[in-house]
């Protein structure tokens, strides 16, 4: 008569531990190959219309399996960059504290306007060639054009058309100023500022607002930390709430320029207008922050 435990209740963690540890060894010297493999695909996964794309990736996140991004089975239309900001703002801080899911988000993000935003130009002189040769380049040409580039560095023995395609990429040139961070969206904010200039004339006063979020107790109730005494003079912040949640040092800083420009300098966000009264420099035309 013997006694089992198929549910190794009696048996601690740190056993499970080291049999685990132990399965990735192999058996045998003379085979170096683990009992334990995880296999993967050579292909990379979709990121488009594919809703388990993130339960897969971030299982912690989503424990159930449930609540992809870009969902067919939803009855209303919730697109990408609305849920991902729906998921940061939520009660649940979860998705805020984690380590990667926001950069891997801002990632997609920025593949997709560089997919789906880019933009062509060309000069005035080249117009009508240009339109008439682009029309005429098959998919089938630049994906050829690109391997050979790739693959054997310079283009030999071309085809006519694959010729009449290289022309076309050095007539034209790219614009991505809709993606964000990029070089081409720092050149579009200054072209923004140097056309206030031209209607509205010089700014009269330029001034740098960059409140810090690791000082400020503002911060440190928005990240919901109800320790620290706001009666004494100098209360201990930690700054590792910063780190922990960059969505709350975002929102700190939202709500610290909005206060300032609606209670101290009297602007009304609503209707985008100085507000009857003015502030304490009277009443703004026009402001233009990055």
């Amino acid at each position: 008569m013997g006694v089992s435990d198929p549910e190794s209740a009696k048996v601690s963690g740190h056993t499970f531990v080291a049999s685990a540890i132990h399965n990735l060894l192999p058996k045998d010297d003379h085979d170096p190959i683990p009992d334990l493999i995880i296999h993967h695909s050579g292909q990379p996964v979709c990121e488009y219309n594919n809703p388990t794309f993130f339960l897969g990736l971030f299982p912690t996140l989503f424990p159930y399996g449930l609540g992809g991004f870009e969902n067919t089975r939803r009855p209303t239309a919730l697109g990408f960059k609305t849920q991902a900001k729906y998921f940061l703002l939520i009660a649940d801080r979860t998705f805020c504290y984690h380590n990667s899911f926001i950069f891997v988000v801002l990632n997609i993000l920025q593949c997709r306007q560089a997919h789906l935003q880019m933009s062509f130009t060309v000069s005035k002189s080249n117009f009508d060639d240009v339109t008439h040769r682009l029309t005429s380049v098959t998919p089938t040409i630049l994906e050829c054009l690109a391997y050979k580039l790739e693959h054997e560095g310079r283009l030999n023995n071309p085809s006519p058309e694959e010729c009449t395609a290289f022309e076309l990429l050095q007539q034209v040139n790219t614009l991505s100023a809709c993606i964000l961070g990029s070089q081409a969206s720092k050149i579009f904010v200054r072209n923004e500022i140097h056309n206030y200039y031209g209607y509205f004339g010089l700014p009269h006063i330029f001034f740098m607002f960059n409140p810090s979020p690791a000082h400020s107790l503002i911060f440190q109730v928005m990240f919901g930390d109800k320790s620290v005494d706001l009666s004494t003079c100098l209360p201990v912040m930690p700054t590792l709430h910063l780190a922990q949640d960059p969505v709350a040092a975002a929102n700190f800083f939202e709500f610290s320029y909005r206060t300032l420009f609606q209670h101290l300098f009297g602007w009304d966000f609503a209707s985008n207008r100085s507000t009857p009264n003015g502030g304490i420099l009277g009443f703004i035309r026009v402001f233009y922050g990055t």
